[in-house]
C-alpha cells in the first residue's frame, strides 16, 4: 500500500519535471520472475525505471542511502524503501555473492528485480562492458531479461551534482531475452559471459552509447 501511495505522488512529479518519454512498457511482463538491466547514467536511473515501468521493480542500492540524518536522510530512506530498493553493504567481504543472493530471493518469489550490468555509473557517458552477475541470476532463476536504457538522465543529475535539474529523459524497454539454451548452466563461466554479452548488445543497440572495454575496444 505505500508502495501504491508514493507510486501515486512521484510518477506525477517525476513525469511534470522530466517529461519523460516511455518506450516499450508492453514488454515488461506483468507477472512472474523478470530482470531488468539497464545502463546507467545518474543517480535519478533509479527512480526513473520503477516509476516508468509498469510493475513494481526492486533493486539495490547503496547502504548509505538508509544511513543518512535529519529530514534528507529520513526522505532519502522513505522514497528508496517504498520503491523498492534494497540495501547493499558494498564494503563487505563477500559483497557481491550477497548481493546476487538478495536479487536472487526478489526473483523467486516472482518480483521483478532491476540491474546495472555495468556495475557502475557511466563516467564518459560510454558502455562498459558487463558484469556477469546478470547472467547468473538469469539461469539460475530461469527467467527473462528485459533490455533497458535511459537517455537524458545524466543531464538531470551529473555526477557529482548535488540536485537534479530539469531536462526530459527517455526510458527504453526492449523486447525479453531467454536463453532456454544455456539452462541449468549458469556455473559454466564461458556462458555466464556469452549470457551478458548478448544482454548488452541489447542495451548498446536501445542506447546508442559508444561501448568501452569491449573486447579488443579501448
Amino acid at each position: 500500500m505505500f508502495y501504491l501511495l508514493v507510486r501515486f505522488v512521484l510518477r506525477p512529479l517525476f513525469i511534470l519535471a522530466f517529461r519523460p518519454k516511455v518506450t516499450g512498457r508492453a514488454n515488461v511482463p506483468l507477472t512472474g520472475p523478470v530482470i531488468l538491466a539497464s545502463n546507467h547514467l545518474s543517480f535519478i536511473d533509479s527512480f526513473a525505471i520503477p516509476l516508468m515501468a509498469p510493475r513494481k521493480v526492486g533493486y539495490l542500492a547503496k547502504a548509505e542511502y538508509w544511513q543518512g540524518s535529519g529530514v534528507g536522510g529520513w526522505l532519502t530512506r522513505t522514497l528508496f524503501t517504498a520503491l523498492g530498493a534494497l540495501p547493499v553493504e558494498r564494503q563487505e567481504a563477500r559483497a557481491a555473492q550477497a548481493t546476487l543472493d538478495t536479487a536472487l530471493r526478489v526473483l523467486n518469489a516472482g518480483e521483478a528485480f532491476g540491474v546495472y550490468p555495468e556495475g557502475t555509473r557511466s563516467r564518459d557517458g560510454r558502455l562498459a562492458r558487463g558484469k556477469t552477475g546478470v547472467a547468473w541470476l538469469a539461469l539460475t532463476a530461469d527467467c527473462p531479461v528485459v533490455p533497458v536504457a535511459v537517455h537524458g538522465t545524466d543531464k538531470v543529475q551529473p555526477v557529482g551534482a548535488r540536485w537534479p535539474r530539469p531536462h526530459r529523459v527517455r526510458v527504453t524497454f526492449g523486447k525479453p531475452l531467454t536463453f532456454p539454451e544455456h539452462r541449468g548452466l549458469a556455473g559454466k563461466g564461458r556462458v555466464r559471459r556469452e549470457v551478458t554479452d548478448q544482454v548488452m548488445e541489447s542495451i548498446a543497440e536501445l542506447s546508442g552509447q559508444e561501448r568501452a572495454g569491449w573486447g579488443g575496444q579501448p
